[in-house]
């Protein structure tokens, strides 16, 4: 059974193909390929962010207070109606991020955030995350808001499975046409080439990594790639409000 509860530090890491491709040659004398990466060089995650109509979820996130919390649904590849993909809460408390998840049927999530009832119980769900959803449906009015992809390349440690590390690349965003089943499509949030590293680790990271960062001169960074897509989406607003003011 997949892992339905995380509780890890993740650091971020923004670098051009270069620099990852001699870092990732580098981290295979500690690290593996995961399961799905053994079988292709990538795979891909696709994502429906939740938000309210005024945004006050990616808004509050941005703002940086100790506690936020996201919802999406997330898939690997493309799902149909009856896919079975991932209902989570994101959490980061004081640094800290707990993932809190269920699997569902595509429709299935589509109709819970929908209506904020309950999908009747099968034995692939998880009761308790369920419960944890409804009460955030109640809290908030959410609605469909951000698509957005990305190709994934992950890694374990070989003698320490609670660190992991991801190289992200190729990620992709759209704010209209919000059915995952539609396909993989969307503007580009990275520059061509470039890639995001997350390393995830229960607790700090080993002596051995801190120094392998330190000598390729990667240093940790702030990203967000649901709050970069809404921050380059109010510059791109603000900038064809100043070109309507000017024409």
């Amino acid at each position: 059974m997949a892992i339905e509860v995380f509780n890890r530090y993740e650091n971020k890491y923004l670098f051009d193909h270069e620099s990852y491709l001699k870092l990732y040659h580098e981290l295979l004398e500690y690290m593996e390929p995961d399961a799905y990466n053994k079988q292709h060089e990538y795979y891909s995650i696709t994502n429906l962010y939740y938000d309210t109509p005024q945004n006050s979820l990616i808004r509050s996130s941005l703002a940086k207070p100790k506690y936020r919390e996201k919802l999406r649904i997330r898939a690997y590849g493309i799902p149909e109606g009856d896919t079975r993909v991932y209902l989570e809460i994101k959490k980061k408390v004081l640094g800290l991020v707990n993932k809190r998840r269920t699997p569902l049927k595509l429709d299935e999530a589509y109709a819970f955030i929908e209506s904020g009832r309950e999908p009747e119980f099968e034995s692939y769900m998880n009761k308790q995350v369920i419960g944890e959803i409804k009460y955030l449906l109640t809290r908030y009015d959410l609605q469909p808001k951000l698509y957005l992809s990305y190709d994934r390349k992950a890694m374990f440690c070989k003698n320490n499975r609670d660190l992991r590390i991801t190289f992200d690349t190729n990620i992709r965003c759209r704010r209209y046409d919000l059915k995952m089943e539609h396909g993989v499509y969307g503007e580009e949030l990275l520059e061509p080439g470039q890639w995001l590293m997350e390393v995830k680790a229960e607790k700090t990271i080993p002596v051995w990594l801190a120094r392998m960062l330190s000598e390729h001169q990667m240093y940790r960074t702030s990203f967000s790639k649901y709050g970069n897509e809404y921050k380059k989406m109010l510059r791109t607003s603000q900038s064809e409000r100043e070109c309507v003011c000017y024409a």
